[in-house]
């Protein structure tokens, strides 16, 4: 998964205080404690995953809504221990990710040397005594699968959990987890139903497999959030002018692993080189390599057939992201599973078509505005991509149309939802934090 950008503001928002500048919520004034346990676990890596962009954008928009009230804290990847951070090195640290990010290119020496830099800067320090109740707010699942630890940050801040859920897919569909993967998710599951006063879910589909592992508890807030997604009123960018440029071409943005599918795609693009040679249309895979995947590599790496027809782009930065997506006939996401289905957001926001799975958490997403055929149909997504990528498709229009009606959420109303959460528990009487039932 990849978000758009942050606008430069944000450098601006980083790089200096904001005292009282955010909007309050409500009545509450508990202080909140956002954790970057992933960003600091992430920091040498110069490209980032879904979750590393979304704890950015909890700490960027926090940051704006709730300045005055806002703290910082992680578990330190040097050492494993827990502590509050300055928050002035948080700032450059923000600052610093973003640029990393946007400039994948760089010297990955000099990256590593500035990020040991900032770690340093960010050693933790000792929780000062609370006053009152505080909010620890949680948005990855980095160190859920220790809940004694848990437990003690709890304690130790004084402070009711909300926690966001990605998914719950180990559990669901534990084939496509990594080796020890579920016992992995079961343990942050129970971490969650142990400890969570508030849980977030990215979809409505992410909450209801999670409710079923879960103890029923009286007070508990559960609320859906989708994720935003980032777009501006500027000029789109335009189509990336490459040799990519001379036939239509598909794109599909996924790690490479057997929950996204991608057999399904390189069967189909077999087929469609087959029958029109080099008048087939390409695909281009965005992503990583993942894990249990050799059957697709070997495709990827020996298909004869297939050389030249499908393109692999592991690291590409923002803007080489939009430009790509912008000159798609559409995006592809055939996969299995989903917790929110990021790509067909990002795609529907950019005014590109998209082709998906038909399941529950991706219609939660696109609504009617997709092509949706079951992960399994190859015949059904062979007739789809021919017929998309015809320059006067009808469908394809009719799926322009359809977008009318359609518009992206942005971050400011999945905090505004987490934000509710936290007034409502300033409201409650709750159980003493870091407390099982």
């Amino acid at each position: 998964m990849a978000l758009r950008p942050f606008s430069a503001p944000a450098q601006m928002l980083f790089s200096r205080a904001l005292p009282g500048r955010g909007r309050p919520s409500g009545r509450s004034r508990f202080p909140i404690v956002f954790d970057l346990s992933r960003l600091l676990s992430r920091a040498y890596f110069t490209t980032p995953t879904g979750i590393d962009r979304v704890e950015f954008a909890y700490a960027f928009e926090l940051l704006k809504r709730v300045p005055d009230r806002l703290r910082f804290s992680a578990v330190h990847p040097a050492g494993g221990y827990y502590g509050r951070l300055e928050i002035g090195a948080v700032r450059q640290f923000l600052a610093f990710t973003q640029a990393r990010w946007q400039n994948p290119g760089q010297d990955e020496a000099e990256v590593r040397a500035q990020a040991i830099r900032h770690l340093f800067a960010l050693r933790p320090r000792a929780v000062p005594e609370a006053l009152g109740q505080r909010v620890y707010i949680q948005a990855s699942p980095h160190h859920l699968e220790n809940g004694k630890m848990v437990r003690s940050i709890l304690q130790a801040e004084r402070a009711r959990f909300i926690n966001l859920v990605h998914d719950v897919i180990p559990l669901t569909h534990p084939e496509f987890a990594r080796l020890g993967g579920a016992a992995e998710h079961a343990r942050r599951i129970r971490t969650i139903d142990a400890f969570a006063d508030g849980i977030i879910g990215n979809s409505q589909s992410t909450l209801d497999a999670l409710a079923e592992h879960l103890t029923p508890r009286e007070g508990r807030i559960m609320r859906v959030a989708h994720l935003g997604c980032e777009w501006s009123d500027e000029p789109p960018i335009a189509p990336a002018t490459t040799p990519l440029s001379d036939r239509p071409y598909f794109i599909c943005i996924a790690t490479i692993e057997p929950r996204k599918n991608h057999l399904l795609l390189l069967n189909v693009w077999r087929r469609l080189v087959e029958q029109l040679g080099d008048a087939a249309p390409r695909l281009i895979l965005i992503g990583r390599r993942g894990w249990e995947n050799e059957n697709v590599i070997d495709i990827l790496e020996r298909s004869t057939v297939l050389q030249g027809h499908v393109i692999e782009e592991a690291e590409v930065d923002d803007r080489r992201l939009a430009q790509l997506l912008a000159g798609a006939r559409a995006a592809l996401l055939p996969s299995f599973a989903e917790g929110y289905g990021m790509p067909v957001a990002e795609a529907l926001a950019a005014g590109v078509p998209v082709i998906a799975s038909d399941i529950e958490s991706l219609r939660e997403v696109g609504q009617d505005v997709p092509e949706y055929l079951d992960p399994i149909d190859g015949l059904g997504w062979l007739a789809m991509i021919t017929e998309y990528a015809r320059p006067d498709s009808g469908r394809r229009a009719a799926q322009f149309d359809r977008m009318l009606g359609w518009s992206p959420v942005g971050w400011d109303r999945h905090i505004s939802t987490v934000l509710e959460v936290v007034d409502t528990l300033n409201e409650r009487r709750m159980k003493k934090p870091g407390e099982q039932p």
